[in-house]
């Protein structure tokens, strides 16, 4: 429920719920009170239904009957069951007659709210004769009409009209109403406060917990919630960020892990180099490259262990800047028979120094052109054809490269003869460290990431790569790009 509807659900709540329970409690306990006193002549409670000016007639009329029987014949007065038969038509169970003979008490239509009014009553002879005139017990609510008159004996009588003149609500009413009322707040405030306190304040409380959690480092304390509204979609928003922030701890570690590795590779693969030359620079100077044959021999692999150190401190270099996203490109227009000529003219030189053969195929048009970026594009070659060299395991080592015409792009094939890949490495050759080899040695050492970055490179032309091969006996690498077509004008 949004909160919105849950306050107007309170407002109303706290507005009528406390009506209607007051309206059940005062018919509740009017008629508890009724039922409580059936039976009895006195009921306080049913004065608070009369009119005050019907009681006053009713009382009126009492007193009339009475002053009218008190002259006619005063015997009728001594009857009990005509007195009762009066009682009876007043109509009003809070009015009764009650009648003195001498200073005792004959008759009373209510014995024991006579028994506590009958000493106050006025002497005989102070009753007024006039019907307007009456007598009010203050400390009782009660208002008297007195007839005096003789009976047949001689003896004084006097018949009294006793009316109650409570308020519109008995006392015992208005405390029972108070405690009612009393209990109707306690329950609403509770029954709301729960309500309140289950939609609003624990769902809080609990997301304060998993906060917490949060700020400890914890990203697997869930909150899982049915609600839809505000309470909902904060449970929700909340899933969202810890499982975004896990993921994002979880790359950030696994970064950290790799950056470690890559240092640790990085560091052997320059010692190996380092110590090389080193060696060699100290037969130079011990003059053990004691002919010119031996002293070129010792410059040249001091050249070559220079170039492989330059190597992997530009890897490093251009990581960073893959990292970054701030690989530079120039893009141009370039044909792809000459361009794929120049660079495996260029590379074939250096695989005829290492005993491999490349074989060059080119199934393209002559005038077939992509857009790149000439420099990025011969780092892309010259990484993947590394990387057939560094696992070529057979002595009579074979790279082929082929160009295949596929309409509107061109398919570059780069493939060797070499001790291949497992099939359960080929999807992730191209993730940044991945090293299909867990062993590293001084001939295939190499920071893992030269593959992540022909990837991105390619990927930044607008093209994609793949790798495809059987363990043990060879690799091909494969990626695709963009041909160049120029529209025609008319």
């Amino acid at each position: 429920m949004k909160f919105k509807t849950r306050l107007q659900v309170t407002f109303l709540t706290i507005i009528i719920l406390p009506m209607v329970l007051t309206t059940l409690a005062f018919c509740g306990i009017g008629l508890s009170l009724m039922n409580a006193q059936k039976g009895m002549p006195m009921i306080e409670f049913g004065s608070s239904a009369d009119n005050m000016k019907e009681m006053v007639e009713m009382t009126d009329k009492a007193y009339a009957v009475l002053k009218d029987q008190a002259g006619q014949d005063p015997s009728k007065l001594l009857d009990v069951d005509f007195l009762t038969q009066m009682d009876r038509n007043t109509a009003r169970k809070s009015t009764y007659i009650i009648v003195r003979k001498d200073s005792e008490m004959y008759y009373a239509g209510n014995q024991t709210a006579a028994k506590t009014l009958f000493d106050k009553l006025p002497e005989y002879g102070s009753g007024q004769q006039s019907e307007k005139a009456g007598f009010y017990y203050e400390q009782f609510g009660k208002y008297v009409k007195q007839v005096d008159f003789l009976f047949p004996d001689g003896s004084k009588g006097s018949a009294f009209i006793v009316s109650r003149l409570n308020p519109l609500i008995s006392g015992r009413l208005l405390i029972d109403m108070f405690i009612a009322m009393c209990l109707i707040l306690i329950f609403t405030g509770i029954m709301l406060t729960k309500w309140i306190q289950k939609g609003v304040f624990n769902p809080v409380v609990e997301l304060n917990t998993a906060m917490k959690k949060i700020k400890e480092g914890n990203f697997d304390y869930t909150l899982e919630t049915n609600a839809k509204a505000e309470i909902g979609e904060l449970y929700r928003s909340y899933e969202d960020m810890r499982l975004r922030l896990k993921e994002s701890m979880e790359e950030g570690r696994q970064a950290e892990e790799k950056n470690r590795e890559l240092i640790s590779n990085i560091s052997h693969d320059l010692k190996t180099p380092i110590t090389a030359i080193k060696g060699y620079v100290e037969g130079i100077k011990d003059g053990v490259a004691d002919t010119p044959e031996k002293m070129d021999k010792y410059i040249r692999t001091i050249y070559n262990k220079a170039n492989d150190m330059e190597r992997l401190i530009n890897e490093l270099t251009y990581y960073s800047r893959i990292d970054n996203n701030r690989i530079p490109y120039n893009f141009h227009r370039i044909n792809v028979a000459d361009y794929f000529g120049d660079c495996i003219e260029e590379v074939g030189i250096d695989l005829e120094q290492r005993y491999i053969k490349l074989n060059f195929t080119n199934f393209t048009q002559p005038d077939t052109m992509v857009i790149a970026d000439p420099e990025q594009m011969k780092k892309v070659i010259n990484n993947i054809i590394s990387n057939s060299v560094k696992y070529m395991d057979k002595p009579n080592g074979i790279i082929d490269i082929r160009i295949l015409d596929e309409q509107d792009s061109i398919h570059i094939e780069i493939e060797d003869n070499g001790k291949g890949i497992a099939q359960k490495d080929l999807g992730h050759i191209f993730e940044r460290f991945y090293r299909t080899d867990a062993s590293r040695n001084s001939s295939q050492g190499g920071s893992g990431i030269g593959l992540s970055i022909v990837k991105k490179i390619i990927e930044d032309h607008g093209g994609y790569i793949w790798a495809t091969g059987k363990e043990g006996e060879g690799t091909c690498i494969h990626f695709v790009l963009r041909k160049y077509i120029e529209l025609a004008t008319e």
